[in-house]
């Protein structure tokens, strides 16, 4: 809210938060059952944000009931999403189809078990097409992922996967609100690498409810995803945010740690088209 205000966007927010729901809707099931991915969002022992793919075949996301979500899948080795889960309960989950532009968003509780990853869910909404570049899901790879790599900083070739990125996805958290996960797009080049410890992208304008900004606000931490859709490479980021707020919107997130996995994701998309809302990039000096 308190951001809502500052952009001068409370009315209008107002209105749109009424989407937010406190169960899982019926009408949501048959779109989940056709998901090949999802991103969680969840905290480390340390309180620092992770952004994490998941992945499986069409039906491994259900809607147990009207509260539950249950995934058929077991995390990456590698992945810290189990590790989180064990140290504390939040989890956030954005449910995307870049086939045609759909996503779900449910915030909640989460628990790992042999049966899978669920999610009891707290809020569940919808999300505009805005900056979703559309993609085809062309196979999957049957390659075992490469060893994934530490580090505390973007070396060159990371530094080129996010220079030529138009995708990532951001975790974050807030005391009261809890773990979310969601999308940001936009043509080539939109996240500026200032240096082998920064990066910056715009805030570009969407539903007015400013869930991550207002997450950052309050706790200004967050979890960076990109995935290279076409040879399944991921790179993982957590680190300090910061709310740039002149000349544009921005996010600026200092990085404390680099996790890099090389064929990480199974699915590798063909792009079909870019969104259209996507606005010119700002050359800055």
């Amino acid at each position: 809210m308190e951001v809502q205000a500052r952009l001068g966007a409370r009315e209008g927010a107002e209105r749109v938060g009424r989407i937010v729901a406190a169960e899982i809707p019926a009408a949501v099931s048959p779109f989940l059952r056709s998901q090949r991915m999802a991103i969680a969002a969840s905290l480390d022992e340390r309180g620092r944000p992770w952004a994490s793919l998941v992945t499986g075949p069409a039906g491994f996301i259900e809607a147990a009931d009207e509260k539950l979500l249950r995934l058929a899948v077991e995390p990456a080795p590698d992945d810290p999403l189990a590790a989180n889960l064990r140290a504390r309960p939040e989890l956030g989950l954005l449910v995307i189809d870049p086939r045609d532009r759909r996503r779900v968003r449910f915030n909640g509780r989460g628990l790992l078990s042999p049966d899978g990853l669920f999610l009891l869910a707290d809020q569940v909404y919808g999300n505009c097409q805005k900056y979703i570049q559309k993609r085809r899901l062309v196979g999957t790879s049957e390659e075992k992922a490469g060893a994934m790599r530490r580090s505390r900083s973007l070396q060159a070739r990371t530094r080129a996967l996010v220079a030529r990125a138009d995708t990532l996805f951001i975790a974050s958290w807030h005391p009261r609100g809890g773990a979310d996960a969601s999308h940001r797009g936009g043509r080539p080049g939109f996240v500026r690498v200032l240096d082998e410890r920064t990066l910056e992208f715009p805030d570009y304008p969407g539903n007015n409810m400013f869930n991550t900004l207002g997450n950052l606000a309050g706790y200004p931490r967050a979890g960076l995803l990109f995935v290279d859709f076409e040879r399944g490479d991921l790179l993982q980021l957590t680190g300090r945010a910061e709310i740039r707020w002149e000349p544009e919107t921005a996010l600026r997130v200092v990085i404390e740690e680099v996790r890099e996995t090389p064929g990480g994701s199974p699915l590798r998309f063909e792009l079909v088209e870019r969104s259209p809302a996507n606005p010119p990039l700002v050359v800055t000096g």
